[in-house]
């Protein structure tokens, strides 16, 4: 008989449930692999819940692998913010008081500025651009800037999913953002963003953007479409456009101190587990969202608006970064297109 090869998605809920037969709970969903025979313990903390592919398909899967390896490291998993906001977590792990972070650079930029181009608008084409950009030796430059200026290093990148704008009117070229009133996040990046496609933000708590749409308090969002239907935001707009404007991508970062603290075999098996789920990762982001698109279509709400002229958008962000960006984010920014595929 022929056996159903288990998805990616199926796999990430394997490793989430070894990691829960192997562990134990500590306080609220907070994960301790118990089963590893390690003498280095480390905290990783990240902003998403258990089943978000950060975790059943990240996080889940650095511990199986560490576990699989025989290294000597533990890893106690911390989701959902329990150790903070993205800005607490990025000032904990600077203070040593974290040793791993799941973050955007949007919120890195707090502490290294020209990092944040990696969350613009159009600066990358797609995650396959991602990837070859942070692979690349064009990359290297600003991964060892912001260790010197930071302490902190950066293990890696996983794909978060492509940010679309969703709203109570379709939106298919730059015009018609005019009069939409979009939550954006309050980061100078995401702000600029805005103004790079010619959208008017609101500044929005995440967890008010629900009540602030219902009431017409906002006209629109943008997220990655899991992020979209997993917070239910698809239940009070019309319509979810697939202007697919910046690939989300969140950094794996590791505190200095820590890094120094590990022996050279740690180091080595930390980074080879961070590195080597991030094709499974997205494979669980692609799946995600692909699930999410099926069932709106199925359901007929949002109404999916596929025809986007993503090139006058692009048109106009990049006009926009050529003046509006600083010289560091501006080195970022040519590094970045310098790998593009139509360079």
């Amino acid at each position: 008989m022929n056996q159903k090869t288990p998805s990616a998605k199926s796999w990430g809920a394997l490793a989430t449930g070894a990691v829960l037969v192997a562990g134990a709970l500590i306080g609220t969903n907070v994960l301790h692999a118990q089963a590893v025979r390690g003498s280095e313990q480390l905290t990783f903390a990240n902003s998403y819940n258990l089943n978000h592919h950060h975790n059943a398909c990240g996080t889940a899967l650095v511990q199986q692998q560490l576990v699989a390896s025989d290294s000597e490291l533990q890893l106690t998993i911390f989701p959902s913010s329990q150790l903070g906001g993205d800005a607490e977590r990025v000032a904990s792990l600077l203070d040593g008081d974290i040793d791993i972070d799941l973050q955007g650079s949007s919120a890195l930029a707090s502490v290294y500025e020209p990092i944040g181009v990696m969350d613009m608008a159009y600066v990358f084409d797609n995650p396959d651009h991602l990837f070859e950009w942070f692979d690349s030796e064009a990359s290297q430059p600003i991964k060892d800037d912001f260790e010197e200026q930071t302490g902190a290093k950066i293990l890696g990148v996983w794909y978060l999913g492509d940010r679309t704008f969703s709203a109570n009117a379709p939106v298919r070229a730059p015009e018609d953002l005019e009069g939409l009133r979009l939550r954006y996040p309050e980061t100078p990046a995401h702000l600029a963003s805005a103004a790079a496609v010619g959208a008017e933000p609101v500044a929005v708590a995440f967890e008010e953007v629900y009540l602030s749409l219902q009431q017409g308090l906002v006209d629109g969002q943008e997220n990655p479409i899991s992020l979209t239907a997993e917070n239910s935001l698809d239940e009070v707009v019309d319509y979810v456009s697939l202007s697919r404007h910046a690939v989300g991508s969140q950094l794996i970062v590791v505190a200095g101190d820590t890094w120094e603290r590990l022996s050279e075999q740690e180091q080595d098996d930390l980074q080879s587990a961070i590195s080597g789920v991030r094709e499974q990762n997205r494979q669980c982001a692609d799946e995600d969202e692909q699930e999410v698109i099926t069932r709106w279509k199925d359901q007929g709400s949002p109404i999916l608006v596929e025809d986007v002229d993503r090139e006058a958008f692009m048109e106009h962000a990049h006009a926009y970064w050529e003046d509006n960006l600083s010289e560091g984010e501006k080195e970022v920014y040519d590094s970045i297109r310098s790998v593009a595929s139509g360079s």
